[in-house]
C-alpha cells in the first residue's frame, strides 16, 4: 500500500543497538526523545503505529551463548531486555501525549501487558502505540522475526526497518564509498545476496505473506513521517 495515500498501519522495528546514541552501553535519551517526536508525528497524521525494538545495547543472547551459556537461558535474558527498551520507549512516547501500551510475550503483569492479537489491533484502532516486548516469546528467533511476525499478525501495511543509514546498499557505506543504494529489492535477491536487510527467517516470513519492508535512516528528521504519506524513502522490498 503505497502512492498518495502512504501507510495506514505500520510495524516499525529499531535495534537495541540504535538506542545507544554515542554511548557503548544503555539508553540514551536524546536518541528516545528523537524516535518519540518521529512517531508523534505519524500518529498525529493518522497512521496506527506498532513497535518492535531489539535489546542489543543491553544484552545479546547469541553472544553470551557462543562462550558457553545455555542458549536457551541466554535467549531468555535477550528478550527480558527487550522489556527494559520497550518500557523506556512507552516513556518517551508518553511525554509527547501520545497513549502507549507495551505487551510482552512473556506474562509480565506488573510492568505490561500480555500479548493478545485482538486486544493488540484494538489498541491501535483507538491511536494507542503499541509497543511488542519479549521477542516472539521463544528462543533461538530474533527480534527482526519477531517484527515480521507481529506486523503480520496486525495485518500492517508495512515492517518499516529503522537503521543508521537511508537503505540498503551492495557494500557497507560507511567503509565503502563506492557503495550504491538500492531504491527496491525483491526478497529472494535480498536473501541470495545476503544484504543483511533483516535475518533470512524474517525476509521469508514477510515473503510468504506479501509483507513489504521499508529499511530507513532512522536519524533522518521528518523521513518517517514522509514514508507513511507515500514518500520514496529509503529501500523497499517486495
Amino acid at each position: 500500500m503505497t502512492g498518495k495515500d502512504g501507510y495506514k498501519r505500520i510495524l516499525l522495528k529499531l535495534s537495541g543497538e540504535a538506542l545507544m546514541g554515542d554511548q557503548d552501553f544503555g539508553i540514551s535519551p536524546e536518541i528516545l526523545s528523537q524516535v518519540a517526536v518521529e512517531v508523534k508525528s505519524a500518529v498525529d497524521a493518522g497512521v496506527e503505529v506498532a513497535m518492535v525494538i531489539g535489546g542489543g545495547n543491553i544484552f545479546r543472547g547469541v553472544s553470551l551463548a557462543s562462550s558457553g551459556m545455555d542458549r536457551t537461558s541466554a535467549d531468555h535474558m535477550g528478550m527480558l531486555a527487550t522489556v527494559i527498551n520497550a518500557l523506556a520507549m512507552q516513556d518517551a512516547i508518553e511525554q509527547k501525549d501520545i497513549k502507549v501500551r507495551v505487551m510482552s510475550a512473556f506474562s509480565i503483569h506488573s510492568v505490561c501487558e500480555d500479548y493478545i492479537r485482538r486486544r493488540a489491533v484494538r489498541h491501535l484502532e483507538k491511536g494507542r502505540v503499541v509497543i511488542f516486548a519479549a521477542g516472539t516469546g521463544n528462543p533461538f528467533f530474533t527480534t527482526d522475526s519477531a517484527a515480521s511476525l507481529r506486523g503480520i499478525e496486525i495485518n500492517a501495511d508495512v515492517v518499516i526497518k529503522g537503521t543508521k543509514v537511508d537503505g540498503v546498499y551492495n557494500a557497507d557505506p560507511m567503509k565503502d564509498k563506492a557503495a550504491v543504494r538500492y531504491d527496491h529489492l525483491g526478497y529472494d535477491q535480498v536473501i541470495g545476496e545476503k544484504l543483511g536487510v533483516m535475518d533470512t527467517t524474517a525476509i521469508v516470513l514477510c515473503r510468504d505473506n506479501n509483507m513489504p519492508i521499508r529499511v530507513y535512516n532512522m536519524s533522518e528528521e521528518g523521513a518517517l513521517l514522509r514514508m507513511v504519506q507515500g514518500g520514496n524513502v529509503g529501500t523497499l522490498v517486495d
